[in-house]
């Protein structure tokens, strides 16, 4: 009787928890939540990838690197556009967002050219 109840306790917690991080996650302004669907999408590209060389086999390991390191570091860049352009990061206050954009554009810019140089 005392495993039930710990387990609907746990349950419960985990209920609280999720319902907690919703809450706070609904006050998370737009343009933050669409870099957060961007970082999502680049990963889950990244992880279809090593699906696909899992399945299928890694015949040019270097187009297969190259994909996933696209994926990964163009992730990588839009979390740290997602630091510079919130505004409760004190940090970055004086950074417009334009500018950040602009270094996230040109970062990724450098990135491909070099996964470019990397397929070969």
């Amino acid at each position: 009787m005392g495993k039930s109840t710990a387990t609907a306790t746990t349950k419960d917690d985990a209920q609280a928890l999720f319902r907690s991080l919703h809450s706070a996650y609904s006050a998370t302004p737009t343009n933050l939540k669409i870099i957060d669907l961007y970082v999502v999408f680049a990963v889950f590209t990244a992880l279809i990838q090593v699906g696909y060389m899992a399945i299928v086999g890694s015949f040019p390991f270097n187009s297969f690197l190259s994909g996933v390191l696209s994926c990964v570091g163009t992730a990588v860049l839009a979390v740290c556009l997602r630091i510079q352009v919130n505004k409760e990061n004190k940090e970055f206050k004086d950074l417009p967002p334009e500018r950040a954009f602009a270094d996230f554009v040109l970062c990724n810019l450098v990135l491909h050219l070099v996964i470019m140089n990397f397929l070969g």
